[in-house]
């Protein structure tokens, strides 16, 4: 076996009993070469192309040339094997059907939602918005193959209003269930964001973060459209991280920086809690994904507590305390997080949903199922079964 094709075994436990786990959040990156035939023919010269050299291979794309990362294809390493960088030949083939699903059944997945991929890093609003759509037929595409165990996340642009509405009614019709959005709105250059990471190109960054103090802000009520249509199509959407992008290839920053991502995750949704967006439209279902959710009912007790004393002077008009929407309106998406698990009675810690983040750094790949008994010791098989299964279904919209 090469690197990129370890010889992999599944965790072994003993017995299972908890039923079929539908993995809340997966990873799908496409293949660099994958550009060139889903952009629009006279966007299709200007695909990004790949550079084999003796110390490594390069990604060419708009006159800059950069080292090929591995940070998000790991599954199958030991952490002491990890590395940043690498050449494509060293990946594990993901984005291969056969070779996804034989890796879904290694690890006892039966079904997963897959983000990631789009858009490309671009500095011009045209190839850049055109590669959110190439990405979206892609990754449709690449779900065919097994449509009742892969579902995908449609991400769109969010620059103008319009243009989102657009994407989601084009993406509902095609079968999508679910959109993701920046944590804020883009600007009008959709690629601009102060968001900025050294390893990562600013369009991408933008996809996940958007500018947090832009002219575009989900609060404003022209959004309002957005919301109507999302629910209209049975669509919901995701924030996958965003409001604060770790450094990424920065040693020093990395694991300090790794948790501040996932706990901003509390301003996106505190935005909609507070300006009464759940209160307009009852439907809406929003799921904070690989955020963690140990700070779930924190967070619900603290805005609750807070808003109790404060609503006055700040003339909120909020009509029900905010634990209510954190329980009928928010979910979360957690790799290992026994605080969360142990939570899950408490206000705000219900709609909390296991992933195994395959095959990023943090995966539980090929573990899985070993590492959910460890997890969720002591838990009671109906809350397990819920957590590993039935809330990304109720997310979606299949039960």
């Amino acid at each position: 076996m090469g690197e990129a094709d370890p010889a992999i075994r599944g965790g072994s436990v003993a017995e299972w009993h908890y039923g079929p786990i539908f993995d809340a959040d997966a990873h799908i990156d496409p293949p660099h070469d994958m550009w060139k035939n889903y952009l629009p023919s006279h966007l299709k010269d200007r695909a990004p192309f790949i550079e084999h050299a003796d110390d490594g291979d390069y990604i060419c794309f708009e006159g800059n040339r950069r080292p090929f990362m591995m940070i998000n294809n790991q599954a199958g390493r030991e952490g002491k094997n990890f590395k940043m960088k690498g050449r494509l030949a060293d990946q594990r083939k993901v984005w291969e059907p056969a070779t996804r699903l034989a890796d879904m059944d290694t690890d006892g997945m039966d079904a997963a939602l897959l983000f990631g991929g789009g858009p490309l890093g671009s500095f011009d609003n045209e190839l850049y918005v055109a590669s959110y759509e190439a990405y979206q037929n892609w990754v449709l595409d690449f779900c065919s193959a097994a449509p009742d165990r892969l579902y995908p996340v449609g991400y769109v642009p969010m620059r103008d209003i319009d243009e989102t509405i657009e994407h989601v009614r084009r993406l509902a019709k095609k079968g999508f269930r679910a959109i993701n959005l920046p944590a804020f709105p883009q600007n009008k250059n959709a690629w601009e964001t102060s968001s900025g990471v050294k390893a990562l190109k600013a369009g991408q960054v933008s996809a996940l973060t958007g500018e947090q103090k832009g002219d575009l802000q989900y609060f404003q009520p022209e959004f309002d459209k957005l919301w109507s249509a999302i629910c209209d199509e049975g669509l919901v959407v995701t924030f996958h991280l965003g409001a604060r992008v770790p450094r990424f290839g920065e040693k020093q920053y990395f694991l300090p920086d790794m948790p501040m991502s996932k706990m901003a995750m509390a301003e996106p949704i505190g935005i909609f809690i507070f300006n009464c967006i759940f209160d307009r439209f009852p439907d809406l279902k929003i799921g904070s994904m690989e955020s963690g959710v140990g700070w779930f009912a924190w967070f619900t007790e603290y805005i609750t507590r807070t808003w109790e004393k404060q609503r006055f002077w700040t003339e909120s008009q909020l009509k029900n305390p905010p634990s209510y929407y954190m329980d009928r309106n928010v979910f979360g998406s957690f790799i290992q997080d026994r605080t969360g698990i142990l939570n899950r009675d408490l206000p705000g810690g219900g709609n909390i949903m296991w992933s195994s983040d395959y095959p990023h750094s943090e995966t539980t790949f090929p573990n899985s199922r070993a590492i959910i008994q460890r997890d969720f010791e002591g838990v009671p098989e109906e809350d397990v079964k819920a957590i590993i299964n039935g809330n990304c279904r109720k997310l979606l919209g299949l039960s």
